[in-house]
């Protein structure tokens, strides 16, 4: 009995996941606050419609098929012809439809993909402010060199501004990502990756790494904070004049593998090092200089693990 229906199940369950989606406002992805990221969610809920579209059509032909020539009592073994030659119009039909179902994803996609490469077209009339976003494990470091600021696990933007983000790391390959604003972006030594984002309305949004790079890498995370106009001018004035500045010294402990709390400088460290071209040398250095070899921690974990499971083997052995 199940069986019979289990094409007309998978239907519901479909269009049941499409319901729960409509109205998961609580993922971030589906409750976008900025122009690259509606962009994103139209895309996303675009190729689910297609693709539960493409299911409904498929399940209903499958049930088509399977009732229509199922197996009955009064089947007539003469209606049975065994030697059944292909359909070329046929064939051509089912190799065209893939070809127009890839052509329907791909154009979209490659739009977005094209328009995400340019500031948001509300707000072109702006200059875009130019923030690098650097990433050290397990880490964010924002610089605005306009302006002559840095700050630690934090980065602060007016809303309804275009921001260029130039995204780079000291050392791990990394991921920046804001849901709510936008896409993510790699960030990787020695090169630097544009990326425009934008907030529409004043907020703290959730920023982190969703690139795996260690132990540290979950607590990667930053709040990515829009203010008002009025607001971000007055922080940028008081951090300019009582921010402490930012010493060698300083920025050395944060090429250290670890976790720190949110930070602000006067100055940034593109004075003392330009991560996006530096290929990770830098940070290596000072881990050297600092004592901490690279690979060693990794190996201390290992033998410990070994030694562990070797413990574990003999006491079960004892018993």
């Amino acid at each position: 009995m199940f069986k019979k229906f289990k094409p007309l199940i998978s239907v519901v369950m479909g269009l049941l996941f499409l319901i729960v989606l409509s109205g998961c406002s609580e993922l971030a992805v589906f409750d976008p606050k900025g122009p690259n990221a509606e962009t994103l969610r139209d895309l996303i809920m675009y190729s689910i419609y297609f693709m539960l579209v493409i299911m409904i059509v498929v399940y209903v032909l499958f049930a088509f098929v399977i009732v229509k020539f199922r197996d009955r009592k009064n089947f007539n073994e003469k209606d049975h012809e065994p030697n059944i030659h292909g359909s070329t119009k046929l064939e051509i039909i089912w190799t065209l439809i893939p070809i127009v179902i890839i052509i329907a994803l791909s154009i979209p996609t490659v739009k977005v993909l094209y328009e995400l490469e340019q500031p948001p077209k509300e707000t072109a009339h702006k200059e875009p402010i130019v923030i690098h976003a650097t990433s050290a494990d397990w880490k964010w470091i924002f610089s605005y060199p306009e302006e002559d600021i840095e700050t630690i696990n934090y980065v602060n933007v007016p809303e309804d501004h275009p921001i260029l983000f130039k995204i780079t790391s000291a050392d791990s390959m990394s991921s920046f990502w804001v849901p709510q604003i936008g896409g993510q972006e790699y960030g990787m030594p020695g090169m630097v990756n544009d990326l425009y984002l934008q907030a529409d309305e004043p907020g703290i949004y959730d920023g982190m790494n969703s690139n795996f790079t260690g132990e540290g890498m979950t607590h990667q995370k930053f709040n990515f904070v829009a203010l008002e106009e009025d607001e971000y001018q007055n922080w940028l004035k008081d951090t300019q004049e009582n921010a402490p500045e930012l010493t060698e010294e300083t920025y050395e402990k944060l090429m250290l593998p670890e976790t720190v709390e949110e930070l602000t400088f006067s100055n940034t460290h593109l004075e003392i090092v330009d991560h996006g071209v530096d290929s990770g040398e830098y940070a290596m250095k000072i881990r050297e200089k600092y004592g901490i070899e690279v690979g060693v921690q990794d190996e201390e974990e290992n033998d410990q693990v070994e030694s562990d499971s070797t413990d574990e083997s003999n006491s079960h052995h004892h018993h």
